[in-house]
Formats: structure tokens, sequence, C-alpha cells
């Protein structure tokens, strides 16, 4: 599938539809391709549906953990007791763990992590998170 598909998919299908697409698909490329031109105005279901699925690639499930605004709960897990934001709360949460527990076995697609470099000293010094957040992942 082309970014062109994913687009048309994306801005032509009903969500269950799209929900159904990423269900069946084996192609951890389109998921990353779903995932990179998702609109986060559409909520959280299009990306949980992402994230469960086992060909989603750590490359994929990081972007969308720092496109949903993670690295807040990296500097701060406070931000995880925030109930006026039950979804987002609930995505990154299930995401972090996902991510900390090693539960994405694919591991294919590259993803830096949009970090600046004042981010990452910060993140090295005052906090105890895994490096996966910081480096980001190998791959093509």
């Amino acid at each position: 599938m082309t970014k062109e598909n994913v687009i048309e998919l994306l801005d032509n299908k009903s969500k269950n539809e799209i929900i159904a697409e990423i269900n069946k698909t084996e192609n951890p490329e389109m998921l990353h391709l779903i995932a990179d031109n998702y609109n986060w105005d559409n909520g959280f279901e299009i990306p949980n549906s992402i994230i469960d699925n086992k060909y989603c690639d750590l490359g994929a499930a990081l972007m969308l953990f720092f496109d949903a605004d993670g690295y807040s709960v990296l500097e701060n897990k406070k931000e995880l007791e925030n109930t006026d934001l039950k979804d987002w709360v609930a995505f990154i949460a299930k995401l972090l763990e996902k991510i900390s527990s090693d539960e994405f076995t694919m591991k294919h697609i590259k993803y830096v992590p949009p970090l600046s470099k004042v981010q990452i000293f910060k993140m090295e010094k005052y906090t105890s998170i895994d490096r996966i957040f910081i480096d980001g992942t190998d791959g093509e």
C-alpha cells in the first residue's frame, strides 16, 4: 500500500473501516504509514488498533508515543494522573508499558525521537527511563 492509498483510506473511510483494515494487515510499513498520517483530532481508537496489531513495529510505536506528547510523561510521571484527559492517559500509559516491556518484537523501521539536546540531557540526568526513548530504533 502506498502513502497515497493510506491517505485515501484515512480521508475517505469510516473509523470502523480503517480499524478493520488495520486489524487484518500484516504489513508493519503500512501500519507505520497510517500512524504517520493519522489526524489526532479523531481520537485514540485508530492509534490503539495500530499498537494492538502484532505486526506493529517498535519504530511506529515510538512515533505514536512522541506524536501523542508522550515526552511530557517522560518528563513528569504525574501527567498520568490528569483526570481531564482520560483517553490520552490510558493510551500513553498502555504504550509506555508496551514499549518498556519490549512487547514490540518487530524492529525494522528506524525512528529517532524528536528530542533537543537539552531534553536528552534532562532525561539522562534526572530520570531513569529506558534508553529506547532517547536513542530510538535502528532500521530502515
